[in-house]
This record gives C-alpha cells, structure tokens and sequence, in this order.
C-alpha cells in the first residue's frame, strides 16, 4: 500500500543517515506531510517517539562498533553525533542500561534494537464515525505556546496551558468572543514546515481583543471526528485515527493545523471532535 510504502521509506532514509543529520523536514516529505504530522504518525504507530527511536537505532549499532575493540569510544561517540562523551554515555546507558566503561566486559549484554517495518494489521471491528468538512480561512483569537519538536514533551506542558487558563478566566473570557461558525474552544496545533511550532488555546472569532493572539486558520478540508471522555479518551482517538482510518481511508495529512474543538471543555467528561487536515490522495 502507498502510504505504508511512504513510512517504509521513511525508515530506509533514518537508517541512511544514523552518522549523520537527520532532516526531519525530509521525513515529512518522504511521507507526503509535514514534519509534525510525520513525528505524530510515527510515534502512535510504532508506540515510540521518533527520537527516541533514533536514539535506540544509534545505540544499538554504537554497541556493535564499542564491542569489536576496533575504535576509541570518543570516536564512536562522534559517528553518531555526540559531541560530549558525557551525552553519548548517558544515551547509551538510557538504552543499554550500563555505562560505557563496561561494554568491552566479558560477557556483558547489551540490547540489540532492528529497524522498524511498518505493515498494515487487521484488528477488531470498531466503528469510527466522521464527516469531512471544507472551510474558508477563518481568524481565531487566543492565547499560545512554543511546542518542542519532541511531540511527547508537549503532553506534559500543554495541559498544564489548559489548567491556567481555566483557572485564570482566560477560557471564560474567550467564550463570549465566539462569532464565527466553529463553535468551541479550540486547541490548535500550528506546526507548518515553514512556521514556529505553536499550540493555541482559542476561539474562532473575527474580533481584535486586546491581550490576546490572532491566528489565521488557512482554508483546508478536515476530517471530523466526535468523541468523548477524558483527555486520555482524545490521545486514543487521535491514535485510532492515524494508526486504523487513516491508512485505508483515501486520505492523506494535508497542510492546516490540528484542531482540537471541545463543545464542553470538562477534563472528565469533554464533548470533542478532533479536526485531522486532509487532501486526497
């Protein structure tokens, strides 16, 4: 299947490149998306984040090149990037789980980490409901965030955004400034190739309040995705839709934000829909 083939070849330029740099904005266009939405891809298909895969692929042929005896670990430590040895032995013993100073030991086990492949898997038969929506560019107002292009970071500091501004009135404040279509507050994620990775906590709206950013949601076609629950309940849904509709679905990521539209913003029990920007195939 194509989009299997894209993420395969993802994988060959990574195992191309574990001496070198790696241009993340190269993996996105090998996948035919953008860096982010490539990163997000990866990291709830494989149930890893890319980086730390990458790390794990350079530790695992590190280890090979330290056991042979053949090169000093500084040199080592060099052909995969690391300038400090301090850094290269941290990340070897994140993935090994000893130090450097004991690769070389008689009879020492270390970890061996083969490049992934990616295949599609047939499971279970849970329905997923959708609609597929096209917009006009819309303003939204709000307030934002710096995203780490190591996606995982991001859940940690995002909902910590979400708690301030709920208990700052910032949500309150953006709710009566809603007045355009796309009713909600939103959580979007602007990650383009060619723009600071931001999250926005905001509201659709053609006002300019004072206090707050003004971003403008380019035209796109989204597909539309209902949900409720926790915010655990939104990570599952945002997987499903990557690792099982997406796939099959004649779709592939388009170039818009991530829009996360919360119809009643309660942590235990949000009424959601997830807008994933799409383009077909």
């Amino acid at each position: 299947m194509e989009w299997i083939d894209r993420m395969n070849g993802a994988i060959r330029y990574i195992e191309g490149h574990l001496t070198d740099e790696i241009d993340y904005e190269q993996l996105g266009r090998i996948a035919c998306c953008s860096a982010y939405h490539f990163r997000r891809m990866f990291t709830y298909m494989a149930g890893i984040p890319l980086s730390g895969y990458i790390r794990r692929r350079k530790m695992s042929l590190a280890a090979v090149d330290l056991q042979s005896g053949a090169q000093k670990i500084i040199d080592v430590a060099g052909k995969y990037g690391y300038s400090s040895p301090t850094a290269f032995n941290r990340a070897f013993q994140s993935v090994h789980g000893i130090p450097l100073s004991a690769v070389r030991g008689e009879g020492v086990t270390v970890r061996s980490f083969p490049p992934l492949v990616f295949k599609i898997t047939v499971k279970g038969v849970e329905e997923m409901e959708y609609r597929i929506e096209t917009k006009e560019a819309f303003h939204i107002i709000g307030i934002s965030m710096p995203l780490h292009r190591e996606i995982e970071k991001n859940f940690e500091v995002v909902p910590g955004m979400w708690q301030k501004a709920a208990m700052d009135g910032t949500i309150q404040k953006l709710a009566g400034m809603m007045d355009t279509p796309l009713k909600g507050i939103l959580g979007v994620s602007a990650c383009g190739d060619e723009e600071e990775w931001r999250y926005f906590i905001a509201v659709a709206s053609a006002q300019a309040a004072e206090g707050f950013e003004r971003y403008e949601v380019p035209a796109a076609t989204w597909a539309v995705f209902p949900g409720s629950g926790t915010n655990q309940s939104i990570q599952e849904l945002e997987r499903r839709i990557v690792t099982e509709w997406l796939p099959t679905s004649g779709y592939e990521y388009g170039n818009a934000p991530d829009i996360e539209v919360y119809l009643d913003p309660d942590p235990q029990n949000a009424q959601y829909e997830v807008w994933i920007p799409v383009r077909k195939k």
